[in-house]
């Protein structure tokens, strides 16, 4: 019998099972609510999905209540998580939920459990790259306006709060500080934008240059057949020759058959169809980059705006600047299914390494001119 048949499982379990037992149970259940309310929410086959693994956590959530009996009653909380997770997917439904439940499914404890049974831990390893290729859809709907916000946000947060204790540094007051912080969000945020809105732009017009035309189908008639150039321009669309003069004598009219379903003339289908829809517009683009940027460069200067000054305004600006960085961080953790304290933890220790570095050059450039 494998590990964690009931059959095989003590009569008489300890106080230390028991309590692991009704954890899994409480667990399972969560689980399962979680995938449930996930569907609720989707349609089509990942409404199929979700309602599977949530059966599937069904299935696990009986094999805890066999092995518990009596014991089963009075039902326990879930873990902390899982309640994060259940309330995250009733209001909610996003890709973050489906993150965090990737991330929770990798750290399932059945595989080192001898109460638990091996289709047991294998349903788990394989829930998680279920869930891995549900988040991904999403990340990829997510993936060019999400990078646009965290690299805005964290270069305003960075580079502002670097320019903040530069200027602190050499000595001059605060107010100059203040407008200084004022000119790097300005500045910043504009060039944040105009890069941005260059970058999409241009990023279109070669996807248009790239892009194939229609020109075979009104030239193809006045070719010459003994200097066929279409056959060229399939070769360099990067089809073989045997496909390509198929394409060809197809495309001229000189035969058409079903031989060969893949050589047959067929709709021309390009890759780059839908990556106008992933760059999306230029301004749209810029627009966003403005406000991301200006949304973190104001963190380092608002002590400053307030009325602060001298050293408690520096402290109180990485303090701001410093949560902040870990909350980005952390956001990007849930996103890659990785440890959202280690992603804020290095996040920060990026950010305030950059401000420390220009703090001690700004000593350094102040000590020299006084």
């Amino acid at each position: 019998m494998s590990r964690g048949d009931p059959q095989v499982s003590t009569s008489n379990p300890s106080p230390a099972q028991i309590k692991r037992w009704r954890q899994y149970l409480a667990d399972e259940r969560a689980e399962a609510a979680v995938y449930r309310d996930l569907a609720k929410r989707r349609t089509g086959e990942e409404k199929t999905i979700l309602t599977a693994l949530a059966a599937a956590e069904g299935r696990h959530e009986q094999h805890w209540l066999n092995l518990l009996g009596d014991h089963a009653h009075p039902p326990l909380r879930p873990s902390v998580r899982n309640q994060l997770l259940g309330l995250l997917a009733r209001r909610f439904g996003s890709v973050f939920v489906l993150a965090l439940a990737q991330r929770a499914e990798s750290r399932s404890p059945y595989a080192s459990d001898a109460d638990a049974t091996d289709a047991m831990a294998a349903d788990e390893s394989i829930h998680e790259e279920v869930i891995r290729g549900l988040a991904a859809r999403g990340r990829n709907r997510l993936s060019g306006s999400f990078r646009a916000a965290v690299f805005g946000a964290n270069d305003g947060l960075v580079s502002n709060l670097s320019l903040v204790m530069g200027m602190a540094a050499t000595g001059v007051g605060s107010q100059v500080v203040l407008f200084s912080g004022i000119a790097g969000l300005l500045a910043g945020a504009l060039s944040m934008g105009a890069g941005e809105f260059v970058s999409v732009r241009s990023q279109r017009e070669l996807l248009d240059a790239s892009q194939p035309t229609q020109i075979t189908l009104s030239a193809a008639a006045s070719l010459d057949l003994e200097n066929n150039e279409l056959v060229l321009v399939y070769l360099a669309r990067g089809m073989s020759r045997d496909v390509a003069e198929h394409r060809a004598a197809e495309r001229m009219g000189q035969f058409s058959c079903d031989c060969d379903p893949s050589l047959s003339l067929q709709p021309e289908q390009f890759e780059a169809t839908n990556s106008h829809e992933t760059l999306g517009t230029a301004w749209g683009a810029a627009g966003s980059s403005f406000c991301f940027f200006a949304s973190g460069a104001i963190i380092p200067i608002l002590p400053f705006l307030f009325g602060m000054t001298g050293m408690g305004a520096l402290v109180l600006a990485c303090v701001l600047v410093g949560i902040a960085l870990l909350g980005t961080g952390a956001v990007v953790g849930l996103l890659s299914g990785a440890s959202p304290l280690w992603r804020g933890l290095r996040q920060l220790a990026i950010g305030m390494g950059a401000a420390a570095a220009t703090y001690l050059l700004g000593l350094l450039f102040g000590t020299v001119v006084g």
